[in-house]
C-alpha cells in the first residue's frame, strides 16, 4: 500500500495500538508494529508463541478494529482443500440435474461446475471478499497441519490468489490481512516463513497480565487482578505439563468473579484450579507445593 492510507485502516502504530486496546487487546509495541506492517504492506503475519499468550485473540482484535469479517481456518492433521478452500455443493448439483431431467433438458458438466454451486471455505471467502476494507484471514495453529498443506498455502500467501481447477485462478481485489498462528509443536518450512512477517509473542510481564485481566474482566478489582497475575507467574515457575498463559489468567479471574470472590486464597485457588490447570499431574504438582505457599510468594 503506497501513497496514503486506505479509509478505515489505522494510520500509524499508535492509532492501531489504541484501537486494539479499545477492542480489549493490550498489544506491546513490537506486536502492534508487526500487525501494522502486515496491514500496510499487505504481507501475511506469522505469530508464534506458547499456547495462551494471545495469538488467536490478536487476529480477533484486528478484525474488530478494522470492522471487517474474521474468516478463521482451524488447522489440524490431514486438513485439505475441501476444508480450507472450497467444495462443490453436491446436493444442489443433484437437484439441478433432476430438475433438468423433469423439464426434458440435458445438463453438461460445465453447467454444474459454476460459481453458483461453489461452497467457499475461508481461503476462497477471503479472496472473494469485496471490501472496501480487507477481511482478516486467521489460519490458526498452522503447525498442526502437514508439510503438504503448508505448500498448498504458498499461492495464497505469496500472491493473494487461489486456484479452483474447474474455474481457474481467482485473485483478491482487496487482499486479506492474513494472520497465521503456531504453537511451535513442529518447525515450519522456510518457504512459508519467507512469505510472512514474523513476531514471537512471549509471556507478558506480571504487570501487563494484571492490566489485561482488569481490561478483560471488569468485575475484577486491582487487588484480585494482582493476586491472579502473580500467582500465574509463580505457576509458570513450576515444572508443569501446561504452564498457564494469559488466557488462563483471564479465565481464572472470570471464575473467581463468577463465584463472587474478591480475594484469591488457598481455598479459592483449589476450588477454581480447573480454570488455570489443565492436567491432573499439574494439579498434583501444585498441591504438593501447596496453594497457600504459592500464593504467599505471589
Amino acid at each position: 500500500m503506497t501513497g496514503g492510507v486506505a479509509p478505515g485502516l489505522p494510520s500509524d502504530v499508535e492509532s492501531l495500538t489504541a484501537g486494539l486496546a479499545g477492542a480489549g487487546y493490550l498489544a506491546e509495541d513490537g506486536l502492534a508494529t508487526a500487525v501494522f506492517l502486515a496491514i500496510r504492506l499487505r504481507l501475511p503475519l506469522l505469530l508464534e508463541g506458547e499456547p495462551g499468550v494471545g495469538k488467536t485473540q490478536a487476529a480477533v482484535a484486528v478484525a474488530a478494529v478494522l470492522d471487517t469479517p474474521l474468516l478463521r481456518l482451524q488447522c489440524y492433521e490431514g486438513i485439505g482443500a475441501a476444508e480450507a478452500l472450497y467444495e462443490w455443493n453436491h446436493a444442489r448439483q443433484l437437484l439441478a440435474v433432476r430438475l433438468a431431467e423433469g423439464r426434458g433438458d440435458r445438463l453438461v458438466e460445465d453447467d454444474l461446475f459454476t460459481p453458483d454451486y461453489l461452497l467457499a471455505r475461508p481461503l476462497l471467502a477471503a479472496v472473494d471478499h469485496p471490501g472496501p476494507r480487507p477481511a482478516v484471514l486467521l489460519i490458526d495453529e498452522i503447525d498442526r497441519a502437514d508439510d503438504e498443506f503448508e505448500a498448498f498455502l504458498f499461492e495464497m500467501l505469496g500472491e493473494g490468489a487461489v486456484t479452483v481447477p474447474e474455474l481457474g485462478t481467482r485473485r483478491a481485489v482487496v487482499p486479506p490481512v492474513t494472520v497465521l498462528t503456531s504453537n511451535r509443536t513442529r518447525d515450519l518450512h522456510d518457504a512459508l516463513k519467507r512469505r510472512c512477517l514474523y513476531h514471537w509473542i512471549g509471556y507478558p510481564e506480571t504487570a501487563r497480565v494484571e492490566e489485561i485481566v482488569r481490561l478483560r474482566v471488569p468485575d475484577t478489582g486491582p487487588w484480585l487482578a494482582a493476586r491472579v497475575s502473580r500467582a500465574v507467574h509463580r505457576l509458570r515457575g513450576l515444572e508443569l505439563l501446561k504452564p498457564p498463559g494469559v488466557a488462563e489468567a483471564v479465565n481464572w479471574a472470570r471464575a473467581l468473579a463468577a463465584l463472587g470472590l474478591d480475594d484469591l486464597d488457598a481455598a479459592a485457588a483449589d476450588r477454581t484450579a480447573g480454570a488455570v490447570l489443565k492436567y491432573p499431574e499439574d494439579l498434583d504438582t501444585v498441591r504438593a507445593v501447596g496453594f497457600a505457599g504459592l500464593l504467599d510468594r505471589a
